[in-house]
C-alpha cells in the first residue's frame, strides 16, 4: 500500500487552434500570470515587432485577461504576420474555451472570424496566377 503514487492535480488547460494564410498556431491556455511561450522561446524574443506582439495578444488584452493566463503556443508555417494572426485567433478560440460569455467581444473585435485570404494558386500555362507570358503577333 505504501508504493501508491497519487497524481498531483493539474491546472486545466484550454485549448485552440488558429490559423492564418499557412501559418497553423496551437494554443493551450492555463491560469498563471501572463507568460507567453511561443516555440520555447520568450514572446519578445519570437516576436521581435512591436506591432506583430500588439497583433498577437490583442484578445486577451480586449477581454482583460493579460495577467490572468499563462500561453503556450507552438506556431508553424508561414511568416511572421501570418503566424501573428494565427496566434491571435488560436487564443481568442482558447478564451471562448474559458468563457463563452467572451463570444460577443470577441466576435465584434474580429477574432474568431478565420481570415480567408490565401495566396492564388498558380495557373499551368502561365508564369504565375494572373501573369501571362508574352503574346507574340508574328
Amino acid at each position: 500500500m505504501a508504493d501508491i503514487k497519487i497524481p498531483q492535480i493539474k491546472a486545466p488547460q484550454y485549448r485552440g487552434t488558429g490559423r492564418r494564410k499557412t501559418a497553423v498556431a496551437r494554443v493551450r491556455l492555463a491560469s498563471g500570470s501572463g507568460k507567453i511561450l511561443i516555440n520555447g522561446r520568450a514572446f519578445e524574443n519570437y516576436f521581435p515587432a512591436e506591432a506583430l506582439r500588439n497583433v498577437a495578444a490583442q484578445p486577451l488584452t480586449v477581454t482583460g485577461n493579460t495577467e490572468k493566463f499563462d500561453a503556450h503556443i507552438s506556431v508553424s508555417g508561414g511568416g511572421p504576420n501570418g503566424q501573428a494572426g494565427a496566434v491571435r485567433h488560436g487564443i481568442a478560440r482558447a478564451l471562448l474555451v474559458v468563457d463563452a460569455n467572451l463570444r460577443p467581444v470577441l466576435r465584434a473585435e474580429g477574432f474568431l472570424t478565420r481570415d480567408p485570404r490565401m495566396k492564388e494558386r498558380n495557373k499551368y500555362g502561365q508564369p504565375g496566377a494572373r501573369k501571362r507570358f508574352q503574346y507574340s503577333k508574328r
